[in-house]
């Protein structure tokens, strides 16, 4: 039985044409093929020319949807779709609730597809340094996205320090779960990992009792 898709899977968006998805599907089908064989001979074993033959395209195809090998096994897809559901959520909402549905969208998501692949890129970005470069570069620029929907929400600029920090407080507390999640040999649920972070956010540290 096949997992639904969430709300903010790519594919299932109603505005794409028939290329757009064809083109979706080329990315998934390298996807696949970079994480089986990653996981039959490791990162560094594997090769572009390998991914291309068992994804059953060129090397040029491949290096046309990702630049780098990194790139591939990273997934920023439903980042301007995490951004453009913020955009919807009631003016009246706390932010916190906002943030909370709507990374609980993409993650769940995420899990339906292909659960395997998140464990994949979270275990990577752990061992593998260059991968683990190339997250940061990314979520970087996630933020800047997500700075633009906190500042129409806010009424501040984008650019300003509060928009700023809150964005990429946000963007590295994120990140961190996925590396806790992966050191800690992948116990737990990772959504209660994200609320707790998210509960950090929202509340701070808990005082030390005396």
């Amino acid at each position: 039985m096949t997992a639904a898709r969430s709300p903010l899977s790519p594919a299932d968006r109603p505005q794409l044409g028939l290329r757009e998805r064809k083109k979706i599907k080329t990315r998934e089908a390298i996807r696949t093929a970079t994480y089986a064989l990653i996981k039959e001979q490791g990162y560094d074993a594997t090769t572009v020319e390998q991914i291309a033959e068992r994804a059953e395209v060129s090397p040029s195809t491949v290096f046309r949807y990702f630049p780098t090998k990194e790139d591939i096994v990273l997934t920023d897809e439903y980042d301007p779709l995490m951004v453009e559901e913020l955009r919807t959520r009631p003016a009246d909402e706390p932010w916190i609730d906002s943030l909370r549905h709507v990374m609980r969208l993409a993650l769940d998501g995420t899990m339906a597809e292909d659960p395997e692949a998140i464990r994949v890129r979270a275990h990577l970005g752990v061992q593998i340094p260059a991968v683990r470069a190339r997250m940061l570069e990314s979520m970087s620029q996630t933020g800047r996205m997500l700075c633009e929907a906190l500042a129409e929400r806010s009424g501040l600029a984008a650019d300003s320090l509060q928009v700023r920090v809150y964005a990429m407080s946000l963007i590295g507390g994120l990140m961190e779960v996925s590396m806790y999640w992966a050191e800690n040999g992948f116990e737990g649920d990772l959504r209660d990992l994200l609320d707790q972070a998210l509960d950090v956010l929202d509340q701070g540290l808990p005082t030390k009792k005396p």
